[in-house]
């Protein structure tokens, strides 16, 4: 699914000496490659803070402790995402309410968001899913109407820009209260290892999520707040310094073979290719599918396979559906659209050292199901 070794060896040297100067420092927590990384990204993102965690999930968990809610508070989460972006509220002894996401964007439908709404809403997440925006100008007059703090979950969209309807521009992760990414090795912008960081152009928030990475001090051993320890470590910092340079290109290469699938399958009428926001680019961290219902998703994975193609599911099951997640409040008619596409998606491999060759082979293999089945 991700040529992470053919990416790492187009860039081994620029690596090895960004990675060589921070063993020599010896610096290797908070250090000066950190300092830098984080510097150079708030001027990629054009935003005022960047504040670096150890993953992204800990970005979520700290954006919401630096939100001040209390236990019980309610934040809406769409459910048609990793568990991440749902289970923070829960760890904090808030209650994550999931709504149900839109057929075509796969991302938060404010229709099914508005009807969860109650006097203990607090937050909403939104969630840029496969590497679009979601609705940003949409949400966030939604967040106003309801005096509810919003939360990015910018991990799969990290450089897509979304476009207000009066032309100004933004980045994902830095229109809401807080925004926030992963590192993870497999994401546009990933290290050798698990990173995160927030995004925010609040100096209030900024400053409450720096002392809640670090044990909730703000000067050294005074605990001016509960925190945790979340930090971006300087290795990984001096690896994401280099990659960053490259975020665009690896971003315009992943459209490109997103534009070559979609030529390539477009003549079939048991797929629908992924959609296109009109608001927002795509940097295409997963290129989704969904099939029309008369396929068999379990024979089309079994004949992938079969060809050494690593399709995947993102994602097969409803996260309402999960025993920590279920409220009594929902019905399952409210999340028609979820579990419908945790029937019908499929992703295929998506990154940037896809080449013609490969993708035609991928390509021909998935018709040629699809072909076979139907005359059967």
């Amino acid at each position: 699914m991700v040529d992470l070794n053919g990416q790492y060896l187009k860039i081994k040297e620029e690596l090895k000496e960004s990675m060589d100067k921070v063993l020599s420092q010896s610096s290797f927590i908070n250090g000066p490659a950190v300092k830098s990384f984080c510097d150079n990204l708030e001027q990629y993102l054009n935003v005022a803070h960047v504040v670096p965690c150890a993953n992204g999930t800990d970005a979520l968990q700290v954006a919401i402790m630096a939100m001040g809610l209390e236990p019980g508070d309610e934040v809406l989460c769409p459910d048609f995402t990793f568990v991440a972006t749902a289970e923070v509220a829960g760890v904090l002894g808030l209650k994550t309410v999931l709504v149900d996401v839109d057929a075509d964007t796969f991302m938060i439908d404010l229709t099914a968001a508005e009807k969860a709404i109650t006097g203990k809403t607090k937050a909403i997440v939104p969630v840029h899913l496969f590497g679009q925006c979601a609705n940003m100008e949409a949400i966030l007059d939604f967040a106003c109407k309801h005096n509810l703090r919003v939360i990015e979950d910018a991990a799969q969209a990290i450089g897509a820009v979304y476009t207000f309807s009066d032309g100004r521009t933004a980045k994902a992760g830095t229109m809401g209260d807080i925004g926030t990414t992963s590192f993870f090795p497999s994401k546009n912008l990933g290290c050798f290892g698990d990173g995160g960081a927030l995004f925010t152009n609040s100096n209030a928030f900024a400053e409450k999520c720096r002392s809640i990475v670090n044990h909730g001090m703000d000067e050294r051993y005074f605990y001016d707040r509960i925190g945790v320890n979340s930090r971006l470590d300087s290795l990984q910092a001096a690896v994401l310094d280099v990659k960053l340079k490259y975020l665009d290109q690896y971003n315009s290469a992943r459209l490109k073979a997103a534009s070559t699938y979609d030529n390539l399958l477009k003549s079939s009428d048991r797929l629908k290719l992924p959609s296109r926001s009109a608001s927002s680019s795509h940097v295409f961290h997963q290129y989704t599918l969904t099939l029309s219902e008369d396929v068999d998703r379990d024979e089309l994975l079994k004949h992938m396979s079969s060809k050494n193609i690593p399709v995947k599911v993102y994602y097969p099951k409803a996260l309402h559906s999960f025993h920590p997640y279920r409220l009594r409040r929902y019905k399952e008619e409210d999340f028609k659209v979820t579990n419908d596409l945790c029937k019908r998606v499929i992703s295929l491999p998506m990154h940037t050292e896809l080449d013609d060759q490969t993708m035609e082979y991928i390509c021909t293999s998935l018709l040629e199901y699809l072909d076979n089945s139907k005359h059967n």
